[in-house]
């Protein structure tokens, strides 16, 4: 007689660090004999909330309304950032609802009884959900923030910064590299905080490379790592030259959230650097590792932008040469500074803006690429038909290789 199992759904919303704690469910699922399954067929939802923005929150509800009524008979877990603030709203949609406080998550479905489900000997008694298909890992190394940014409410949902032991993170990303991953994802709220006792992301960083230095197979690429997101405050001397030392093992992107580029629009975000300060970072980047790869976060339609602030945005994009840019048009998050401002941006407005940046970092995009044709960079074989390079393009993948492993490909 095998072990009962029983069918579950993850449902995950917002940033990297939810990707990698919906990970973390799942896997601890699979280990209580949980299989994934459609959601409509699964015993069990767990939905991974967020709530960065007001429409982010929207999309949330609509996450678990659309949970309750595509199943009309699993248990629904609510847990993440959206549930932290508003516990009671997703409590009182329906009495299939459970709240967990995100804390507490992984303790709630290690110890999950599912009573009352039909268990089954097979995991072809349910319904194939749809291949993920990831091939790199992430790691969360540090949660929460000690920033408090007028337009973002995170830090209250998360609580202040705090950083997991090296010694655990180090043992994580071996585990990983034994395994045969060959791209792993450092991920935090506020990654460049990290601290462990006085060490920091730097020094975390080079015990990575040294203790998954020999685990790799004869011939092959050993394991590298790539920085999920980090402020452009936290961003050390020290950092860029180890990025520069480390030949791709520390991948040559960084993504660096800049949100404006008006000065005067960053003082009002609350954000701890100005203009001219993070275009002397990309210049020093540019300068100390020619072949980086940068791409950032933009709000357009912040309270009180005007259009010379949005040119300021626009100009200092170019100037740093941006290969992706997430635009994002600003979303009022009640309980936030920024929400309960007069001056808010017309709608119209900001879809404007918007739809200009967007087509302003496709240009820059190719460019980019256009950049690197006629040189090599290892890339992490997605699907047979897909790749990804160091610098984060997408490319065709050469005929033959392995999904999850890193080769050579030349650019062109």
């Amino acid at each position: 007689m095998g072990r009962a199992l029983f069918g579950y759904t993850v449902v995950n919303l917002g940033c990297k660090v939810n990707r990698v704690e919906a990970d973390g469910f799942e896997r601890l699922l699979a280990e209580r004999g949980g299989v994934p399954v459609a959601e409509a067929a699964a015993d069990l939802i767990v939905v991974n909330t967020c709530t960065v923005t007001g429409e982010a929150e929207k999309k949330t509800r609509k996450a678990v309304r659309h949970a309750l009524s595509t199943n009309g008979g699993a248990r629904v877990v609510v847990t993440g950032c959206a549930s932290e603030l508003s516990s009671e709203t997703f409590a009182t949609m329906d009495d299939r609802v459970v709240v967990v406080p995100k804390a507490g998550a992984d303790l709630y479905l290690s110890e999950l009884e599912m009573s009352g489900t039909a268990p089954c000997e097979t995991p072809e008694s349910f319904p194939a959900s749809p291949a993920d298909g990831r091939t790199r890992i992430g790691i969360k190394v540090q949660d929460g923030c000690d920033n408090a940014c007028t337009y973002c409410i995170v830090h209250v949902a998360r609580g202040r910064a705090t950083s997991r032991p090296a010694d655990e993170v180090v043992a994580e990303a071996v585990a990983l590299a034994e395994s045969g991953v060959r791209e792993v994802v450092l991920t935090g709220i506020n990654l460049g905080s990290y601290d462990d006792g006085g060490a920091d992301l730097t020094d975390l960083c080079r015990r990575l490379l040294v203790a998954t230095a020999d685990l790799h197979g004869a011939g092959e690429p050993p394991c590298r790592f790539r920085i999920g997101s980090i402020e452009p405050m936290d961003v050390t001397g020290e950092f860029v030259s180890l990025l520069a030392e480390a030949e791709g093992r520390i991948c040559r992107h960084l993504h660096l959230p800049l949100q404006s580029g008006s000065s005067r629009v960053l003082r009002e975000m609350a954000r701890p650097y100005d203009a001219h300060e993070f275009r002397q970072l990309a210049d020093f980047l540019r300068a100390s590792v020619p072949s980086i790869a940068l791409t950032t976060d933009i709000i357009v339609g912040f309270p009180g932008e005007t259009d010379e602030d949005f040119e300021d945005t626009c100009a200092l994009v170019r100037h740093v040469g941006f290969s992706k840019i997430h635009v994002f048009p600003y979303s009022k998050r009640e309980g936030t500074p920024a929400a309960a401002r007069a001056d808010q941006v017309p709608p119209e407005v900001k879809a404007a803006r918007a739809a200009r940046l967007r087509a302003l970092s496709d240009e820059l995009a190719a460019a980019d690429r256009a950049d690197r044709v006629g040189t090599v960079e290892l890339a992490l074989v997605e699907t047979p038909e897909v790749a990804t390079t160091e610098s984060y393009h997408e490319v065709a993948a050469p005929a033959g290789a392995d999904a999850g492993s890193l080769v050579p490909v030349h650019l062109r």
